[in-house]
């Protein structure tokens, strides 16, 4: 007999595994070699740099979008259909295995003649696989523990899958993945395993590594979290359907979940945005080396499991609106310090030439934005459950997961379009800061307990 505890711990071990697809392949290691191995491909067509880099991103965009587009439609209806059945774990096997076959994929795209369609489909299955398992594994969340102890449970899961990303990348950039230009790791090192740096196969072993730390953690997950006893609806795939457009019909008037997935939309949106913004803006304005950001990188991880392990705990004590509303008003304020700052200035102030304080100040918003964005994904996840009943959780974190990618195009077309009408990278920032605001106007129609009795 499994002890709660151990299982848990069993629960916390899946954000410990999938944690470096996010880190190491959609943020650190694979999407800049990506970039980097699509824009030398266009290139050598004959187009200008320009143009090869602008066909590049659009390339991992369209990749993006199919694979984001994917997840949307289907999560809510995979949802209801283990609800109907009450069966989480088969689930999480199968979803399990995409990720694992996505991440080994990537070992195949080669820095000459590369197959840019394939790589594109090995991510998007892994991602698909990833985002799908994370919603079947949030919905056992309520056989876990209990309301009181909810938040401390998902706070803690956070921060143990952050320590996980941070282990994860520190391990490539010490050991195995190389910098194109000298063919050493980040300590000067060869890549490990006799992998040859000039086909850039250690880069490329971020795709089995990853794949491979995904299924050695996910043996506690696998042994330690049963599935708890048949809690499903008994319903048929048709009735199971009809419950799900039901429900979405019924969210007008449930007024607390309504507003709750409206505004974590907004904010999730801003969030992912300014996660991908990062590495972006300290590269443009600030000049930042590819070493400079794996360390703000680090740095952001690093903060991000602290500050939510002590989040959780915050979460437990007084509910997750209060965690969510800081970390929203945290947010707001790192995206007004990266507008108001370049390299030779910051809010107007003139800074002399060569000074360092834009790099501490920077280095700072990634102590923030780790520390903000990962509270805030914690106490959504709670909140998320007090708006769900165990039997209807899955289908929950379904439609938690389509209010998250329905409208994900919202914050990088604005950031385009200020970019464009300022010529101004840094204002192009600008309108996250409206969406954070929007996010906070609709928190105001939210229950701080959801749909569930105050315990």
């Amino acid at each position: 007999m499994v002890s709660a505890k151990k299982r848990i711990w069993g629960w916390y071990f899946f954000d410990w595994a999938s944690q470096p697809y996010n880190t190491l392949l959609l943020t650190f290691i694979f999407s800049p070699y990506f970039a980097e191995v699509a824009r030398a491909h266009y290139a050598s067509t004959g187009m200008e740099p320009a143009a090869a880099a602008a066909q590049a991103q659009a390339t991992w965009g369209y990749g993006q979008t199919i694979a984001g587009l994917m997840i949307a439609l289907l999560a809510p209806v995979l949802g209801a259909i283990a609800d109907g059945s009450g069966r989480r774990m088969v689930w999480i096997w199968v979803f399990s295995l995409c990720y694992v076959v996505g991440a080994w994929g990537l070992w195949y795209l080669a820095p000459t003649t590369p197959d840019l369609t394939l790589a594109i489909a090995f991510f998007g299955l892994g991602l698909i696989g990833m985002e799908f398992a994370t919603i079947f594994t949030n919905s056992l969340m309520p056989s876990l523990a209990t309301q009181e102890e909810m938040g401390k449970v998902s706070g803690s899961g956070f921060a143990f899958g952050y320590t996980g990303g941070i282990v994860s990348l520190v391990i490539m950039l010490l050991l195995l993945a190389e910098n194109g230009q000298t063919g050493k790791t980040l300590i000067g090192l060869d890549p490990l395993f006799g992998l040859d740096a000039a086909a850039r196969e250690g880069t490329r072993a971020v795709g089995p590594f990853t794949a491979l730390w995904y299924a050695l953690f996910m043996i506690p997950f696998f042994l330690w979290v049963k599935e708890p006893k048949p809690t499903g609806t008994g319903r048929s795939l048709g009735q199971s359907l009809a419950d799900l457009l039901a429900l979405l019909k019924s969210l007008p008037s449930r007024q607390s979940l309504f507003a709750y997935l409206g505004s974590s939309m907004f904010y999730r949106d801003a969030l992912n945005a300014l996660y991908g913004f990062g590495g972006v803006y300290a590269s443009g304005v600030l000049g930042w080396s590819v070493t400079q950001i794996g360390v703000f990188g680090i740095i952001g991880a690093l903060s991000g499991a602290i500050a939510t392990w002590i989040g959780g705990r915050i979460d437990a004590l007084r509910g997750p609106k209060p965690v969510i509303v800081a970390s929203v008003w945290v947010l707001i304020l790192v995206c007004a310090v990266i507008v108001g700052m370049s390299r030779e200035q910051i809010f107007g102030i003139a800074l002399p030439a060569g000074s360092s304080i834009p790099d501490i100040v920077m280095y700072a918003c990634g102590m923030l934005i780790g520390a903000a964005g990962g509270t805030v994904q914690a106490a959504s996840r709670t909140m998320m459950v007090f708006h769900t009943t165990p039997e209807r959780a899955t289908e929950a974190f379904g439609l938690y997961a389509l209010s998250g990618k329905a409208t994900s195009f919202i914050a990088p077309f604005a950031i385009a379009i200020a970019s464009d009408l300022s010529g101004s990278q840094r204002i192009g920032v600008a309108p996250l800061i409206g969406l954070f605001l929007i996010a906070l106007i609709l928190l105001i129609w939210v229950k701080p307990n959801g749909e569930q009795a105050k315990p």
